[in-house]
């Protein structure tokens, strides 16, 4: 299903850089996984879009980025994990909103999530990790990654996330790109990328006419010598396992185990980011405790 990818480039002799990928398969993958509604779908699937770009831009292969937002909304908030190869994965708090179109006749994905904070946390293998706190601007998802590259990596960008839903509430189309200037980035360029950018029709709407991550860049950069450095394969990708969860199930401690047991009736674990379900019989669990 996954014909996912980021494309990393450079422009404007490397005044700039850029990224833009197309994520309708991870999208639609996490749309099945937890079962999302329209809105809830469009919502988490620009999350998990624009982390995916954000993660690629980590240089350590261990380096993980989780952006969090806790919200008001009815969706409550989302959290998604990134890595720096391109894997994202990622979770609704409430998976059903339903909620009448924007004023714009779009799906309300800032009604669904509603005002609130986003933590983006970076674990780059310091003792401590990064941890930037925005405040949501428009709960768009799009404009509160632009805000927060400014707000607390101090990079001035543009972020644009799109995710369009066919009619039986699958994903039709989904992606992105996210444009950076570096410091002493000439005024003039400055002005015309603004020009450009502004001028822009919707990422989905690029999408929709056949709109690859690389032309998306294209449009933008086309005339800023654009050159692309890198491509990277991207997907929904979940490391969870039996063993994984059985940890979690030994940090609950001896008492609530025993409790379990007593109940004498298997359990059932899921995986909060994919949603995958793992059963333990009282027996499994009566081995764990002895453990």
């Amino acid at each position: 299903m996954s014909e996912d990818y980021i494309v990393r480039a450079g422009a404007a002799d490397s005044a700039i850089r850029a990224f833009a990928i197309t994520s309708r398969g991870l999208v639609e993958e996490a749309r099945r996984r937890h079962q999302t509604s329209p809105v809830v779908t469009a919502a988490l699937g620009r999350l998990l879009t624009g982390a995916a770009m954000m993660g690629v831009m980590m240089k350590g292969d261990q380096d993980l980025l989780t952006i969090q937002i806790k919200s008001g909304g009815p969706m409550r908030g989302m959290t998604v994990t990134a890595d720096s190869h391109g894997h994202v994965k990622g979770y609704p708090l409430t998976a059903d909103v339903m909620l009448p179109p924007n004023a714009k006749g779009k799906l309300d994905v800032g009604g669904a999530v509603g005002p609130g904070i986003m933590n983006v946390i970076k674990d780059m293998g310091l003792k401590e990790p990064y941890v930037g706190q925005t405040i949501l601007q428009t709960s768009e998802i799009a404009e509160d990654l632009t805000y927060y590259f400014a707000a607390s990596e101090q990079v001035p960008s543009s972020v644009g996330l799109g995710v369009l839903m066919n009619r039986d509430n699958t994903v039709k189309q989904a992606g992105g790109f996210i444009i950076q200037l570096l410091p002493f980035t000439d005024e003039k360029i400055i002005a015309a990328l603004e020009k450009k950018i502004g001028g822009l029709s919707s990422v989905t709407e690029l999408l929709e006419q056949g709109h690859t991550p690389e032309s998306l860049l294209e449009q933008i950069l086309g005339d800023f010598g654009l050159e692309f450095t890198e491509r990277i394969p991207a997907s929904f990708s979940c490391g969870c396992s039996k063993e994984r969860v059985e940890k979690a199930i030994v940090s609950l401690g001896k008492q609530d185990l025993r409790e379990m047991i007593a109940d004498g009736k298997p359990i059932e674990v899921k995986c909060d980011f994919c949603n995958t379900a793992y059963r333990f019989s009282v027996e499994e669990l009566e081995a764990i405790l002895k453990r």
